[in-house]
């Protein structure tokens, strides 16, 4: 059931999807070096990722 949906370019109607239309996220986060995702994590390594502080360079100043 692949239905090609044409939008116009001057739609400023917000698309809202139900629940049965949605789809999960997967979520891949770098870790020890490599690529995995979260949803392969044990409880212990979940905990980590939600405590991680996230930052950029500029806010930072960095350089």
């Amino acid at each position: 059931m692949n239905a090609h949906v044409t939008i116009p370019a001057n739609a400023t109607e917000a698309i809202e999807l139900t629940d049965a239309e949605r789809q999960p996220c997967e979520i891949w986060t770098r870790v020890m070096g490599y690529h995995r995702p979260v949803s392969s994590f044990n409880r212990g390594k979940i905990g980590e990722f939600n405590d991680r502080k996230y930052f950029t360079e500029a806010r930072a100043k960095l350089g």
